[in-house]
């Protein structure tokens, strides 16, 4: 049984959590207990209806001004699927929470309210949806109920999403109108929309593929190595396993491997899980490897299938940035940058430009502020390992973290490794 990752996003009020609320509600997935504590919250509702958003909003703050603040998770399953939900947040100061939430999801689903088309939280949540590699999109044009679920009012809205489609390089969505509130089309098929013909939210769900590294064994292998392990005892004396979580792709027994970013070659061992030996491993297993020979490996060296494509080796990183701090990034401006199990010190070398989050234009400017989105250009103190983020979202990704109180400021996702770095003098650190 498939596991899906899913996150809903869009503007406040759009009705993200109530459509979680009412996909667990419809699906059987609430508990009794859990549904009457919820009952008695809204006892006193003036129309008599359980408030399904309160089965995500968790936090006392969220419930008593009816939004969402921090990514929510949740779980459930049918008989077809395994799911775990992120419901992010919808308000701008919060989109740092939703890059959050993105950056472990296979699917999103931008909610827009039918009364208010496509507004400035779409355009932003469909810009981090296509730079986080998210690679299904689901547009629920929602409240079709108070609109008297009019069928051109769905087209309209359908139309203007395609056009921001256009603009951002989305090739494919799938469109669902629906009403959270009633139900229209989340688990069942509504009987108040008859002209549209395609699935339920939870029938897309159940039946959209997910990528998965044991199917898809053109996934690079990648094995960052987070300890390495020697016991030292009279009965293990000899021995040097090198542990950590297989990001993508799958290690077996004999594989030829490359160590980087020193580029020795070696040969797989052993690969244990639990102190149990296995012929095979498959990302995201955490496995213990053992070489056959004695190389010099170290937390942050990578191991790679010596056969595979090479990852970049470098100090000049070229990335996307999605700024989550309110003090302002400038050129100049240091940081700790964390990549899998690497930390290195990095500095901010150029601001090459900022994407204006309304027209998708590249605008010159001198520094970040807080849920900005730029290119940057980064130096490390040394070179680390990595994919582009397009390639390998599971080795393209960082965060850049403040030296001092280590305060997560940035998500970013790199490029491509830099052909022609700038003079090493103009990066020193």
């Amino acid at each position: 049984m498939h596991l899906l990752r899913f996150l809903t996003a869009g503007s406040v009020d759009d009705g993200k959590s109530t459509l979680i609320g009412r996909l667990l509600y419809d699906s059987k997935a609430v508990s009794h207990d859990i549904l009457h504590a919820i009952e008695r919250q809204t006892r006193n509702k003036a129309n008599g209806e359980i408030d399904l958003s309160l089965l995500t909003d968790g936090l006392r703050a969220e419930r008593e001004q009816g939004i969402t603040i921090d990514v929510a998770y949740k779980y459930f399953h049918t008989p077809k699927r395994k799911f775990i939900i992120a419901d992010a947040p919808g308000h701008i100061q919060y989109t740092r929470n939703m890059v959050t939430g993105a950056s472990n999801s296979d699917l999103i689903i931008i909610l827009i309210d039918a009364r208010q088309g496509v507004v400035e939280q779409t355009h932003r949540h469909s810009l981090v949806a296509k730079l986080m590699g998210i690679p299904h999109l689901v547009v629920a044009i929602n409240k079709m109920d108070l609109l008297g679920f009019d069928e051109q009012t769905y087209y309209r809205i359908a139309a203007d999403y395609q056009r921001l489609m256009e603009k951002l390089g989305i090739e494919n969505a799938t469109f669902i109108p629906i009403s959270a509130l009633n139900g229209d089309n989340i688990v069942e098929t509504s009987a108040n929309m008859l002209w549209y013909e395609g699935p339920t939210i939870l029938q897309h769900l159940e039946t959209v593929e997910v990528e998965n590294s044991q199917e898809h064994p053109e996934l690079d292998a990648r094995l960052p190595v987070q300890w390495v392990i020697r016991p030292g005892t009279d009965e293990l004396h000899d021995y040097r396993g090198y542990a950590g979580s297989l990001r993508s792709g799958s290690l077996k027994t004999g594989d030829r491997i490359r160590v980087l970013p020193g580029g020795q070659i070696s040969s797989i061992k052993s690969i244990e899980i639990g102190q149990q030996e296995i012929p095979e491993a498959h990302a995201p297993q955490a496995v213990v490897v053992q070489l056959e020979d004695d190389i010099d490996i170290s937390r942050g060296d990578t191991l790679v299938l010596a056969q595979d494509y090479s990852p970049a080796v470098t100090q000049d990183l070229e990335a996307d940035l999605c700024w989550m701090h309110e003090r302002d990034l400038r050129v100049g401006d240091r940081y700790l940058l964390r990549h899998n199990s690497t930390s290195v010190r990095a500095v901010v070398k150029e601001i090459r430009h900022r994407v204006n989050v309304h027209t998708f234009e590249h605008e010159q400017v001198e520094s970040l502020g807080l849920n900005d989105i730029a290119q940057v250009r980064l130096r490390t103190s040394k070179p680390i390992v990595f994919d582009a983020y397009q390639r390998n979202r599971a080795t393209g990704g960082f965060i850049l973290v403040n030296e001092t109180s280590f305060d997560t400021v940035a998500a970013g996702m790199l490029h491509e490794w830099i052909a022609e770095p700038l003079a090493q003098a103009d990066f020193a650190i």
